[in-house]
């Protein structure tokens, strides 16, 4: 019979930390934590396997499934001594979900179940406690009719907030037993009112009802968004936790908190967390109340006046120390807790690897390097590629001018800056339309998750450094303020205040999620200096990894900025990016609208000094490594005349009538020009272009390497492609304008001709084309349009729909299209090399710098990526992780 529920707790578990994808992450680590003898309430897991048979088997359970519940559930109640559903001393449990990896409050939670009429005089007879009790009942029927019942949890809040001003009282806090129980009563009523029926008694219809709720939140909106912006695949499925209860609400000797082992904001090795007196875990994850500082030394750093854990609650503080330093060690990872303490008893109820900054990950991973918990091979997996995209982008200049509205917790490092936007919704759509937005929010919630995604930064009145806001943004990258408590938000009338200022919504705002800082208007920014813990992961990686990656870079600016993040040289260098600029831009209209030869060389003399200037300055950069420069390839109309006097000063350069010019235009339109006169077709039927442009490069070579005695090899690549004879004729054009120039110049440089794999016949008549290259650089940028028929510049209108509906597991111009355009690069590579076993082979898209596509690359045996300067440590990193899982 299969095994669907595993049992924990009471220093022994059926699980294990390493059945993560069986038990979720949540389970695995419950189970481990019993078994290190560490104060874990008991309870069950329902595994991720049944959470695939339900969707399997519309919405269906096993059959054995009720009765491996009810057998564990029976061995919680031995080991609390309590029973569930028994009037006189009930078992309480929570159900929470457990997917395999951490989806911070994306799924849904269930608190303090078993309670009923009856039940919840028994809890308040054993307790001692009735006001406990009561506020136990109706945070109950408040969190049930929510999640399970589809009630807005607004319906309840209204009626707390009601009942609170006719007491004429401020805080929850303020209200006692008899309020609880009025409210418990109110809350039931609304239900019924809301749902046309009465809310459920039945302790058993209430966990299965629950125990669905989890199960179902697996494929809810913003469950699905999450998924989708961190790769994690729907066939995972989540687990369920039933949990026997422990209560933080019960009174000053209990209390609830959040907890990691080091800051994850910044890596330092000091504890970093908050707690709540009398209040469940909730309280702090969702931000409903601002919550204390754990240690002493936190609460002095935020100058805060409410005592720390470390101070009110001593010999407990000195326990989770302890637990601290247990679990950091058996981990061997910085880890996120959650922790209850009733009746001064400290009960653990989650540990995990903590989500954490990518300059925390990178100050952890060296430092537990340094301490010996782990190697550097681990530490080098440990680092997210992509994450480090949060190392490389400006931060708030110190120096520059500030007006400073308000501080709030800084709760994700970073700093932007962006016009005030009140909901998600909102903020997508400014974002759509190419501006940068601040989310400014009361607290948010899991459904907000596409809104901060497209957010620059978030800002939150209320909630802590591990509220869902900051969790959710540090995982994404994004700054958050939280916690900035005299800012008063109206998201209907689009104002907030704050100090007896106003801010609209589309005033420009700037946060400093390192700081805690919110400023009225725009900040200057700073550089990042990519030195200290990133200089030495660095080293790590290249020590490793397999790939060389090199840049796609067109100015000196960007060659200089890719020798910065270690490109070990250029893989693709598109020459017409250096021909939009004043005097060029009509000398290239005047090659393009020349009705001649005579015209067309006229125009190519002006730009040849021009051409081989930038190939000087881009080969002095690098310094004697690899330039890979593609001959001219967009489609010609990009360079043509649009607006009347644009085509006068064509006209006046090149002694031609305006209106005659503007015929000679009309004569070069194509319907489709991607796939018209452009790339190596313009070298076949305009040869004197292409010559040009390897006149200027063999020209370019030869001087710098006379100026600075470097080995220049210039790879020059031959774009678009799909014939073995288009290569032929072009390289032998090229070798004949070298042997030109090496015979002027009287010294000669190594070169290399290649071309670029873009269109499928190229990619399936690789071994033909390998006749006649030295080289092949996949485009996949184009290779991935002409292979799926889709544009990237219009796609955008569907494309999203297409992902969302999981007809493209991910925009294939961002990751690789692996099963197509992939199988396509597979087939290039075998076929080419089988003609030429030595044939160097790399990409140049920007799936370069993708770390996905930078482990297909790998695993298929290419040479080398390019992708574009602040990518480059981004694909160094993802190429070592991928040489290290291929070990």
């Amino acid at each position: 019979m299969t095994k669907w529920v595993y049992s924990f707790g009471g220093g022994s578990a059926d699980g294990r930390a390493d059945m993560k994808n069986l038990l979720g992450g949540k389970g695995a680590n419950l189970a481990e934590m019993a078994s290190l003898g560490l104060p874990v309430p008991p309870g069950l897991t329902i595994t991720t396997e049944v959470c695939t048979y339900y969707y399997d088997n519309g919405r269906q359970y096993p059959a054995e499934l009720e009765a491996q519940v009810n057998d564990a559930l029976k061995a919680v109640e031995a080991s609390v001594g309590a029973k569930f559903g028994d009037s006189d001393n009930p078992l309480l449990v929570s159900v929470r979900s457990g997917a395999r990896v951490s989806m911070p409050g994306m799924m849904d939670t269930v608190l303090n179940l078993g309670l009923n009429d009856e039940t919840v005089q028994g809890l308040a007879r054993n307790s001692g406690n009735e006001r406990f009790a009561w506020d136990s009942y109706r945070r109950f029927i408040q969190m049930y009719s929510d999640v399970v019942l589809g009630v807005d949890h607004y319906h309840f809040e209204e009626l707390i907030e009601i009942h609170k001003e006719e007491k004429g009282v401020d805080l929850d806090t303020d209200l006692d037993a008899d309020d609880w129980r009025e409210l418990a009563g109110k809350f039931k009523a609304k239900t019924e009112e809301e749902l046309g029926r009465p809310f459920p008694l039945d302790v058993k219809e209430q966990l299965w009802g629950a125990i669905g709720a989890v199960f179902g939140s697996w494929r809810i909106e913003r469950a699905k968004v999450y998924r989708k912006l961190n790769n994690i695949p729907e066939a995972w499925g989540t687990a369920v936790n039933v949990q026997a209860m422990v209560f933080g609400n019960m009174g000053e000797t209990s209390a609830t908190g959040v907890a990691f082992t080091r800051d994850p904001s910044t890596g330092e090795n000091e504890y970093y967390g908050e707690y709540l007196i009398n209040a469940q875990g909730e309280d702090v994850v969702a931000g409903i109340r601002t919550p204390q500082n754990l240690t002493k030394r936190a609460r002095e750093k935020a100058g805060a006046t409410a005592p720390s854990m470390e101070e009110s609650m001593p010999d407990v503080y000195g326990q989770l120390a302890d637990v601290f330093a247990k679990l950091e060690k058996h981990y061997r990872d910085m880890q996120d807790i959650e922790f209850t303490v009733q009746n001064g008893k400290l009960w653990m109820l989650q540990t995990r690897a903590g989500k954490r900054t990518a300059k925390a990950a990178l100050k952890i991973a060296v430092e537990m390097v340094a301490e010996g918990l782990i190697d550097e091979e681990t530490a080098v997996m440990r680092v997210e590629p992509g994450a480090l995209d949060q190392l490389l982008h400006p931060t708030l200049d110190p120096d520059a001018p500030r007006d400073i509205l308000t501080r709030g917790l800084p709760a994700s490092p970073g700093a932007a800056s962006g016009i005030v936007v009140f909901d998600a919704d909102t903020a997508e759509e400014k974002a759509k339309a190419g501006e940068a937005v601040i989310l400014c929010r009361i607290e948010t919630s899991p459904e907000d998750i596409h809104g901060m995604h497209a957010a620059k930064g978030i800002l939150t009145a209320r909630g802590g450094m591990t509220s869902h806001a900051a969790v959710v943004a540090r995982g994404m990258g994004r700054p958050c303020v939280s916690g900035a408590g005299q800012i008063r938000i109206d998201g209907k009338a689009g104002v907030m205040t704050c100090m007896g200022r106003e801010i609209k919504a589309g005033d420009i705002i700037t946060i400093d999620g390192g700081s805690g800082e919110v400023m009225i208007g725009e900040v200057k920014t700073l550089q990042p200096e990519l030195a200290g813990d990133f200089a030495s992961l660095m080293v790590w990686a290249d020590k490793y990894r397999k790939l060389k990656v090199r840049t796609n870079a067109d100015t000196p600016t960007d060659t200089s900025a890719a020798r910065e993040f270690g490109a070990e040289g250029i893989g693709l260098c598109r020459t017409e990016h250096m021909f939009f600029e004043g005097e060029r831009i009509i000398a290239v209209r005047q090659m393009i609208l020349a009705e001649d030869l005579k015209g067309r060389k006229e125009a190519l003399a002006k730009l040849l000094p021009m051409q081989k200037g930038d190939f000087e300055e881009i080969f002095k950069i690098m310094r004697g490594l690899p330039v890979t420069i593609r001959l001219l390839d967009p489609p010609l109309h990009e360079f043509l005349p649009r607006e009347d006097d644009e085509f006068e000063d064509v006209a006046n350069a090149i002694g031609m009538d305006v209106k005659k010019l503007k015929q000679r235009a009309n004569e070069l339109h194509e319907f489709n020009p991607m796939l018209g006169h452009r790339g190596c077709r313009l070298g076949i039927t305009y040869p004197e272009i292409y010559e040009m442009q390897a006149r200027a490069i063999f020209e370019a070579a030869l001087a710098v390497e006379a100026d600075t005695g470097e080995t220049v090899v210039p790879e020059i690549m031959i774009p678009l492609v799909a014939t073995e004879s288009e290569l032929a004729i072009l390289r032998g054009k090229v070798e004949a304008v070298a042997e030109e120039v090496f015979a002027e110049k009287g010294a000669k440089v190594d070169y290399m001709v290649g071309t670029m794999i873009e269109l499928p016949r190229a990619a399936i008549a690789a071994n033909k084309i390998a006749n006649s290259a030295d080289f092949f650089s996949f485009g996949t940028n184009d290779l991935t349009q002409t292979a799926i028929g889709i544009s990237r510049d219009d796609a955008g209108r569907f494309l999203d729909q297409y992902v969302k509906m999981d007809i493209f597991a991910q925009d294939p111009f961002v990751s690789i299209d692996i099963d197509g355009v992939g199988e396509l690069v597979k087939l290039g590579a075998e076929r080419g090399r089988s003609t030429k076993a030595d044939l160097k082979l790399g990409i140049c898209g920007e799936h370069g710098g993708d770390p996905a596509s930078v482990e297909f690359c790998h695993n298929v045996g290419l040479d080398y990526v390019s992708c574009s300067p602040f990518r480059v440590p981004i694909a160094r990193l993802a190429a070592a992780q991928a040489a290290l899982k291929d070990r």
